[in-house]
């Protein structure tokens, strides 16, 4: 064998050392990316296990205040749809986006009804104050007004933790949209120099006003996150996200657009869109990009 050979056939051996050095790190990063969402995603999971089960407790609560059997018919249903979505959060597993995402459409409903019986019961609540006060100067002619009312006093805390729960603002009409330089939408994802992600925070009256800050993270097909948006608290941990945006809100429906600069390859597949607010989840969404 010839020495040129010998040095050619080193070097073939030394570039597949190196290519298998290489494809090992791949798919050790890649490894580590999964388990990361994995472990955001039984996060979430639980988050909206956890919410399921204080709904199901409120209502239940609800039904001890109150003396209305119309009322108390109509919480028993919803308290007993409650749970059966409960149930079937628990039986699907994390990866199952497609099921995790109608769960957490029914969640949103969930908590809109309860706002709503929320409202109602507060509502019912000062005007049993307001008659009580109008019946001590005028005892006789409100006496039965006052035997119909006198359940449904509540305690102030129970209350406040009610509203609390019900004031947890709701991301819907969430689309993302890939953007040449020249901001046309793009054929194909690897041409695409920023994205734009709009959405809509649902009007709630049981909300505080005021400055909120929207964070916005973006998982790519690979299992990354494209950062470069900072860092948020979640979960008592610190997630990496794509964007963040303060905004004013009033309590009425808000549309937001966020953007953002891409610099890096964008591959084709799946990205999802995941938008947090005030230490919660309030909305997301997956995108597939064919080309």
């Amino acid at each position: 064998m010839s020495k040129k050979i010998k040095t050619l056939l080193v070097a073939a051996f030394a570039l597949l050392l190196c290519g298998i050095a290489y494809l090992t790190f791949s798919l050790v990063s890649q490894r580590q990316a999964n388990k990361e969402m994995q472990e955001l995603a039984e996060l979430d999971k639980k988050e909206m296990e956890n919410e399921y089960e204080q709904f199901a407790r409120q209502y239940s609560e609800m039904k001890t205040q109150i003396n209305n059997d119309s009322i108390v018919a109509q919480l028993t249903r919803e308290q007993m749809r409650t749970q059966q979505l409960l149930e079937e959060l628990r039986s699907v597993k994390s990866n199952d986006a497609r099921e995790i995402a109608r769960l957490k459409k029914e969640l949103a409903t969930v908590r809109a009804v309860l706002r709503s019986y929320v409202r109602e019961i507060d509502s019912l609540n000062r005007l049993n104050q307001n008659l009580m006060a109008e019946n001590d100067r005028m005892r006789g002619q409100y006496n039965e007004a006052t035997r119909q009312i006198a359940g449904l006093s509540s305690e102030k805390a129970s209350l406040s933790e009610k509203v609390a729960i019900a004031a947890q603002l709701d991301a819907t009409a969430i689309n993302m949209v890939a953007k040449k330089k020249n901001g046309k939408p793009v054929r194909k994802i690897k041409d695409c120099k920023s994205i734009e992600v709009t959405f809509r925070i649902t009007r709630n009256v049981t909300a505080s006003n005021g400055v909120r800050t929207i964070y916005v993270r973006i998982g790519t097909p690979s299992g990354d996150v494209l950062g470069g948006g900072g860092t948020f608290a979640y979960e008592n941990r610190n997630l990496e996200c794509s964007m963040k945006k303060s905004i004013e809100y009033t309590g009425e429906e808000t549309p937001v657009t966020m953007y953002r600069q891409v610099g890096e390859f964008l591959s084709k597949g799946t990205y999802t869109v995941s938008i947090f607010a005030d230490g919660n989840m309030i909305g997301s969404r997956s995108f597939t990009f064919e080309k």
